[in-house]
């Protein structure tokens, strides 16, 4: 029995949700949507070993937070993918949890309403089924992998999984990438620290042991068998650090420690300072290098919504402006359709 005068004095409330396996027939994946899914995480696995020379796009929003604008997003982005693919397999970003460096919006998962009501069922099922949606059109869909159980419900229509810099270094999510069945990258710390990154692709290639859920929602212990597709993701830090001179170094880096370098570059975050039109000089930089003969480099990050910027979340939710990003800021459509355009000409 719990005794409250020494447990959960600082819990307000508990509640039960759905199950993964619930959710997961509520929307069940259809031949399309697994097509879809297996073709992405097989094609990023062949452009990680070197077997795929195209360059892997992950391109989206930085958070989801309106379903419509989202869809609306993915028809556009789909068109492109289409016509870039043969020098880019694109990705979208799709990502439910954002990581917060103090307090703020913790993304459609947790409050998909804004209004912090926290209503984490509801978030889950938006979440399943935009993911289902735009695996229905074809095209593959990337996440950061934030929540530890999370996973169970959505993981399944991810093609690529990030782990943020905040969690790089967290065994938590070592335990649970070693798991995974997509490819994993992992991003360099918020202060440039590249040696958490390096470490976690070591330690999640190898089996691992933790307490999470099954889809039946109950207590488990996971058994995973480690997971050895995974790559460094370089996102800045203190200073920007997808020039040249960064990319060797970490090249050497891998090397000396016997991996093949195999290098995603975010051009947002600490590598454009935050600032949208910055990401396009980042992805130049990036053109250049391999049309210069760079063979490390097997991908990047672009944030990119329907409009350009971003917004504070209101109280009255309908006077926000559609297809702007209530996070990081965004490149707009046509900006973006203009930079990878740019980008392939370049490396061709």
């Amino acid at each position: 029995m719990m005794d409250p005068r020494i447990e959960n004095l600082n819990v307000g409330a508990e509640q039960s949700i759905i199950t993964p396996i619930e959710l997961k027939e509520l929307y069940p994946l259809s031949e399309k949507h697994i097509e879809t899914v297996n073709n992405g995480q097989t094609t990023i696995k062949n452009i990680l070993n070197g077997s795929d020379k195209r360059i892997l796009a992950i391109v989206g929003p930085c958070s989801i937070h309106d379903i419509k604008s989202a869809k609306e997003y993915a028809q556009k982005l789909k068109v492109l993918a289409d016509d870039l693919k043969e020098d880019l397999f694109v990705v979208m970003r799709v990502y439910f949890e954002k990581p917060r460096t103090t307090v703020g919006w913790k993304g459609l998962i947790n409050d998909p309403y804004m209004d912090n009501s926290c209503k984490i069922q509801d978030g889950l099922k938006q979440a399943r089924g935009l993911l289902a949606y735009i695996a229905e059109l074809g095209l593959p869909a990337a996440g950061e992998a934030l929540d530890i159980v999370t996973p169970q419900y959505i993981q399944d229509l991810f093609s690529w999984t990030a782990i943020g810099a905040r969690t790089t270094e967290s065994q938590s999510h070592r335990n649970m990438s070693s798991g995974l069945s997509s490819v994993v990258g992992f991003k360099n710390g918020t202060d440039g620290n590249i040696d958490i990154a390096i470490n976690a692709m070591q330690a999640v290639a190898s089996p691992h042991n933790f307490v999470s859920i099954n889809p039946e929602g109950k207590v488990a212990v996971i058994r995973t068998l480690g997971n050895p597709n995974t790559h460094i993701i370089l996102r800045g830090g203190k200073k920007p650090n997808f020039g040249a001179e960064h990319i060797a170094a970490i090249e050497k880096k891998l090397s000396d420690l016997q991996i093949v370098p195999r290098i995603m570059v975010d051009c947002s975050h600490a590598n454009s300072s935050k600032k949208a039109q910055k990401q396009e000089i980042v992805l130049a930089s990036l053109a250049g290098q391999i049309a210069g003969g760079n063979k490390s480099i097997m991908g990047f990050m672009v944030e990119s919504n329907l409009m350009f910027g971003k917004q504070n979340i209101l109280e009255d939710k309908s006077k926000l402006k559609y297809g702007v990003s209530v996070t990081d800021e965004c490149l707009d459509f046509e900006s973006t359709e203009q930079i990878l355009r740019d980008f392939c000409a370049k490396i061709k």
